[in-house]
């Protein structure tokens, strides 16, 4: 199995940027090229899609609104892999002042290499964090 993990650290509390982050169907309102979000099976699924016409199908595991964490699975993506999982947490920091933010998944590469599978999600993890910075620019450590 490979593995990625990006965290930030964001000067802005965590039940507050909870709110922006924490819906399964938000992704497109914070992650840069996640243009679309479509949910379906009572919002245990959502269909997402890229500037460039991709779509990817993602189900909801586990959802913990009190802990501030979701974790879900691919069903259909144009990245070659299978057995993906993956989580977003929040979790408090300096007494609640401010938040940490960690996106990580696990998954086996199919026909690509895990430094191709790693690149992607290292990428697109990375670009949602960063565009959490710059959201609340001046409050990032």
């Amino acid at each position: 199995m490979s593995s990625t993990k990006v965290t930030v650290d964001i000067s802005v509390p965590p039940s507050e940027l909870w709110q922006l982050v924490g819906g399964f169907g938000s992704l497109p309102d914070w992650v840069p090229n996640v243009s679309q979000s479509e949910l379906a099976e009572g919002g245990r699924v959502r269909h997402l899609h890229d500037p460039e016409g991709h779509t990817f199908v993602e189900r909801l595991e586990r959802f913990d609104s009190a802990a501030r964490t979701y974790s879900y699975s691919i069903v259909q993506s144009p990245v070659s892999i299978s057995d993906y999982l993956s989580t977003i947490a929040v979790t408090p920091l300096e007494g609640g002042k401010g938040s940490r933010v960690e996106w990580s998944s696990v998954y086996k590469p199919v026909g690509i290499s895990e430094k191709e599978a790693d690149k992607i999600f290292q990428g697109l993890y990375s670009a949602g964090l960063k565009a959490l910075i710059s959201r609340y620019a001046g409050k990032s450590k």
